[in-house]
């Protein structure tokens, strides 16, 4: 306890009262006064003591636990049983009822009773009651504003047609290997207009919606066209076709797709080459030979400037893949040293670029690599039909070059939603949707997206040890559906490559599991019974957004997405609506009711009766519970308070780099650094963050001095030749400086 007369600190007297609140429920209020503050300390309507608050120094007026003053309403009777807790808002406008006292005057009494000492009992049964601790999870929010809009027509694809591979003039070997290896009878509608263009020979650029078979559209004429050659190839012969894609996961899934169309013609081998494998093992396969060569940007080039048995001397297909993301990661010089090197060696092959949007950089990529292209869009809006790029009208092709690029097709099965949360509350309404879809329904798999490698190893960490189920968590003896253990899995660009292969497969077959990643994810990627897509930090464009939503409901399969935004970033569902992409409004209440199902989350009070539905008072509770074991598993070592604070820090990085159209939406100075620092289980809002190294960064090292502060701590002339010749030596003379050190200061000369 704090004495009578004694000078605290602010800190000090903070401390004293977070853990006397901690004890016994005390609040604090504040009052201004000309050049003082009074501090009031409260223990339900009881006054305790009083600190008075003058420029860094804090004296106690009244010993603690000797007054009982009872507040009233301003009409002055008596305020009702169990009335609220005064608040801070209640002495900052100075209401009736509150304590106004001069520094050095005894404290006035409030208007009502007269004082009465506390009985011994009622301090007893205080003592005896249930620690609750309290949370200020649900005050102080922002509102959360109404969407009003209108709903828009989205565009649509037919995905799938009554037209089989048997109709078309492929080998009878290959038809029944998609029939029986792949599983598929019928064309989609890309691979329907795709396949006979480029079975004739043409160049192509095509735009679909993800999901829609875009690798067989490709696949499927290239395996026609090399196993039909005249002279049977031989491995030795070097690539014949060139696949690129923008990401490793990617690479690997085209290469098991190419693989299993070959399964008849073991004669043409695939291979794949990709960053984190070892470039040994790449070039012993280079030199053997690879038929049909998959590869990410990056590391082909590495291989072109590094491998001398590589040659593109026989190659007759460019397959370009997801062309838009590839130029999003910055491979767009990487792309045209490829070019280059593939026009050196042969100039006449047959190109294809591939997307589920355009962008201007595919359109220019498309004007460099293809020649006189079939442009083959699947949107119903768009006309069905081929149309070769020499014959549109010049004063067409400004409005429709990138066809429509500005509206984006969406499968037909996928319901998207988006729910408004207040940035304290992200992270119980994300475990509580967890909790709701994964644990308490059925047959859901789900992927989770984060704009940071920091936010997914935090985020898995946290979830793991707090959700997924561990044994101090869970009530032995019992069966219940909370006991249920969740699958996390995490999936991001600085983990090994070895571990992500792993981590694919793994989540490739698995029926149930929650995925936690980032937009390393988010193209191409082919995970089968995917019904959750949860954007917890919204993409940069529309275009991103429609990759991400698009590793579910492919291939006419039913899905679902959830978009979630915080009230400063309702504008983001106006400008989806502007791309004719429809979202509907989930509240954030109907998902926090899932904590109701789980009863690791419930405030144990004695003698309270068992809840029936849904209160929204118990629903609150709970989720605070929920926060406070968050906050605990954070702050439980200094390991996990650092994580947490990297991870913070890298959103807020990651927050700033939105484009400037976007500025109005998501600006980092509509963010309460509190609030946001709740969502990942941060208690108060952290200093210093810029000194806080990223998982990506590299180790700390002692900073450099200045120039200028190296000469004002130097000391004669012989420490100043040391310095210069520090300064501007190359580091290769270190045998002439150890000669020089041993040589006398008087003999030492100064370099000009």
């Amino acid at each position: 306890m704090l004495r009578v007369g004694s000078s605290k600190s602010w800190r000090e007297v903070q401390a004293h009262r977070k853990r006397e609140s901690c004890r016994d429920g005390f609040n604090v209020g504040w009052r201004s006064a000309e050049l003082e503050k009074q501090v009031v300390f409260f223990a339900g309507r009881d006054v305790l003591f009083t600190v008075t608050h003058n420029d860094s120094d804090l004296f106690l007026l009244k010993p603690p636990g000797a007054l009982k003053r009872k507040l009233q309403s301003p009409q002055g009777t008596p305020p009702l049983k169990r009335q609220r807790k005064p608040s801070l808002n209640t002495f900052r406008k100075g209401a009736p009822g509150a304590d106004t006292r001069d520094r050095g005057n005894p404290p006035q009494r409030p208007v009502g009773k007269n004082k009465q000492q506390l009985p011994d009992k009622q301090n007893e049964s205080q003592k005896g009651r249930p620690f609750i601790k309290t949370s200020s999870l649900f005050k102080n929010n922002p509102d959360i504003p109404e969407i009003h809009r209108k709903a828009v027509q989205q565009v649509q694809e037919n995905v799938f047609t009554t037209d089989s591979f048997g109709q078309l003039d492929l080998h009878p070997h290959l038809i029944s290997t998609i029939n029986t290896v792949l599983n598929i009878s019928s064309m989609t509608s890309v691979q329907k207009q795709t396949i006979p263009v480029l079975l004739q020979g043409r160049d192509a650029l095509v735009r679909s919606q993800t999901g829609s078979g875009k690798t067989l559209a490709y696949g499927i004429p290239l395996v026609q066209s090399l196993q039909g050659m005249e002279s049977k190839i031989q491995r030795s012969d070097g690539p014949y076709a060139l696949v690129l894609v923008p990401t490793r996961e990617l690479a690997l899934q085209s290469f098991d797709t190419v693989q299993k169309l070959l399964k008849p013609f073991n004669w043409i081998v695939p291979g794949v080459l990709m960053g984190g494998e070892k470039r040994k093992s790449e070039k012993a396969r280079l030199r053997k030979g690879i038929n049909i060569l998959i590869s990410t940007p990056g590391r082909l080039v590495d291989h072109i400037k590094s491998t001398e048995c590589i040659h593109f001397h026989r190659t007759q297909w460019l397959i370009i893949d997801e062309a838009d993301r590839i130029l999003d990661l910055g491979f767009e010089k990487d792309v045209a040293v490829i070019l280059n090197t593939l026009n050196a060696h042969r100039e006449t092959r047959q190109n294809v670029l591939l997307s589920a949007t355009l962008t201007e950089g595919v359109t220019r990529l498309a004007d460099i690599s293809l020649n006189d292209p079939v442009s083959i869009s699947i949107a119903d809006e768009v006309q069905k039909v081929l149309k070769p790029a020499s014959q549109k009208d010049r004063e067409a092709s400004s409005s429709s070059n990138c066809m429509e690029q500005d509206n984006f097709a969406v499968p037909e099965k996928l319901k998207q939603y988006f729910v408004m949360v207040p940035s304290k509350l992200r992270l119980v309404t994300l475990a509580a949707f967890i909790l709701g879809k994964c644990k308490f329904e059925k047959h859901h798999k789900m992927i989770i997206f984060f704009s940071s490698c920091e936010q997914v190893e935090f985020y898995y960490d946290l979830l793991v040890k707090v959700l997924a189920g561990g044994p101090e968590l869970e009530q032995p003896g019992r069966s219940s559906p909370s006991s249920v253990s969740l699958q996390f899995l995490r999936l991001h660009g600085d983990m090994e490559q070895e571990e992500r292969t792993e981590v694919f497969q793994e989540f490739l077959k698995s029926k149930t599991g929650v995925l936690l990643c980032t937009d390393v994810a988010a193209r191409g990627l082919d995970l089968p019974q995917v019904t959750w897509i949860v954007q917890c930090n919204a993409p940069a464009s529309p275009a991103e957004y429609i990759h991400r939503i698009g590793r579910t409901a492919r291939i006419g399969c039913h899905g679902n997405s959830l978009l979630v935004l915080a009230p400063s970033e309702a504008g983001y569902v106006s400008l989806l609506a502007s791309h004719k992409i429809n979202v509907s409004e989930m509240k954030m209440e109907k998902v926090l009711t899932s904590l109701m199902k789980d009863d690791r989350f419930k405030l144990h009070r004695p003698g309270r009766k068992k809840s029936c539905g849904t209160n929204p008072q118990e629903v609150r509770e709970r989720a605070t519970v929920l926060q406070s074991k968050f906050e605990n598993h954070v702050h439980s070592s200094e390991g996990t308070l650092r994580w947490a604070k990297k991870a913070l820090q890298s959103f807020l990085c990651a927050y700033t780099t939105y484009p400037r159209n976007l500025k109005h939406i998501f600006h980092i100075k509509s963010l309460h650094l509190g609030h946001v620092a709740k969502s990942f289980g941060l208690r108060d809002a952290p200093q210093n963050l810029t000194a806080l190294p990223t998982a990506g960064s590299k180790k700390k090292t002692k900073p450099r001095p200045k120039r200028s502060d190296l000469l004002r701590k130097t000391h004669g002339r012989r420490r100043l030749a040391e310095i210069l010749r520090s300064e501007y030596s190359s580091g290769m003379d270190s045998k002439v400086r150890r000669k020089k050190k041993r040589r006398k200061p008087g003999k030492q000369q100064i370099p000009t």
